[in-house]
């Protein structure tokens, strides 16, 4: 992959690649999320994202909102455990109105009182919505059982009450102490000259003084597989079963991306979805999830059922997990299985946004970005043999936790 880069002296990065797309996309992501908070702070994070639209030292809330939807672009933020991103899309001429605008809502933001008020009440009610999504809540409770009493396993939106009592004065000191400049990577992807791009950088980006972290993450070492079982009131059973898994600079992280695919990736000819789905009728969804993160990762499986299929489908779950610990893939099923990893990749690719926060991700993270052709390489360089050796690691039995909703 063909990309530019340069670094302000204050360690802020900068990576450009080329389109010659009409829509350009860019975003400031920094390596700052809700991992990083405090036990007081659960919920900090997320609730920054919002409030950065809240107000700067020369732009209300509603000058934010308008300065790029007036020209057909759209701003936008996430949060993630280890990352924050405030990112927009727009059309490509538009780049010092979009690179000006997310600067000063990082930099110069006031956070007024009036407002925290209000985004406080949208929180809460964001919240309770997640709250009657049990596909979705079951994910969160999953990481709380296995990241037992870290901060990695805290939920992202945060806990009611202490969103209640967040001030201006509690959000300045979390940016103060996890905001570093040298853990902050500017993307773009459009049709603009990187000189050009280049100099609108140094502009908004280049006066912010410079910050850089000291402090490292606590790594994650205290893995207990577990077990548990909460009653609900929902029509389905909804089930996560899952281990710990490869942190994102692991060499092995991409053998395990393939066997996650395998096992349930998006491709409706994934293994647990012909066995319960195509096969059974047992389940109308069925995934597999890999989450790396910088020292440890999670590998979970999801399904929902009825409650008098639940304990079939978890028999089939691990029916195919001893299949890959047991059976070794054949050379044609191998090789199928990488084109369609290849194939989704390349086909992710193709929406400009999406690559612009990967690339964004990969840059902060390696500094680099690998190629497609670079990364289809290590996946042709897969064997069976790694792939299920994998397998008998991740997907050993003593090792695995188990949530279930019913």
């Amino acid at each position: 992959m063909k990309y530019e880069s340069f670094t302000l002296s204050n360690g802020i990065r900068l990576i450009h690649k080329f389109t010659p797309s009409v829509v350009a996309h860019c975003g400031l992501i920094i390596n700052a999320g809700s991992r990083d908070e405090g036990k007081h702070e659960h919920g900090m994070a997320h609730f920054i994202d919002h409030v950065f639209f809240k107000g700067t030292k020369k732009r209300k809330a509603y000058h934010i909102l308008s300065r790029l939807e007036d020209v057909g672009g759209q701003i936008n933020a996430y949060t993630a455990k280890e990352e924050t991103c405030i990112y927009s899309s727009f059309i490509n001429n538009y780049y010092n109105r979009s690179i000006e605008l997310i600067s000063d809502i990082i930099f110069n933001s006031t956070f007024p009182n009036k407002e925290l008020n209000i985004e406080k009440e949208v929180i809460l009610d964001e919240i309770n919505s997640y709250k009657d999504i049990p596909g979705e809540l079951i994910y969160d409770n999953f990481e709380e059982l296995i990241f037992q009493n870290e901060t990695i396993g805290r939920n992202i939106l945060g806990n009611p009450e202490n969103i209640k009592h967040f001030t201006k004065k509690d959000i300045e000191l979390f940016i103060k102490n996890n905001y570093f400049t040298d853990e902050m990577v500017f993307c773009s992807v459009g049709k603009i000259k990187f000189s050009k791009l280049k100099k609108l950088f140094e502009k908004y980006f280049g006066a912010i003084p410079s910050s850089f972290r000291k402090n490292k993450r606590i790594k994650f070492e205290n893995y207990r597989p577990d077990q548990k079982i909460f009653h609900k009131n929902t029509f389905q059973a909804h089930c996560i079963i899952g281990n710990i898994a490869y942190d994102i600079k692991d060499n092995r992280r991409i053998g395990l991306a393939l066997l996650n695919n395998i096992l349930g990736g998006p491709g409706l000819n994934s293994r647990l979805n012909l066995s319960l789905r195509e096969k059974k009728g047992y389940v109308y969804n069925v995934e597999s999830t890999y989450s790396p993160y910088s020292d440890t990762g999670v590998l979970s499986i999801y399904f929902g059922t009825e409650k008098g299929n639940l304990e079939k489908s978890i028999h089939l779950v691990h029916k195919e997990f001893i299949r890959l610990k047991i059976s070794k893939l054949g050379s044609l099923q191998l090789k199928k299985f990488k084109r369609q990893l290849t194939g989704q990749l390349a086909i992710s690719a193709e929406s400009n946004e999406n690559l612009m926060l990967a690339m964004a991700k990969s840059y902060l993270i390696f500094n680099r970005i690998d190629s497609l052709k670079k990364v289809s390489k290590k996946i042709e360089a897969l064997t069976a043999e790694q792939i299920m050796d994998i397998a008998n690691e991740v997907l050993n039995s003593d090792k695995l936790s188990t949530l279930i909703y019913k």
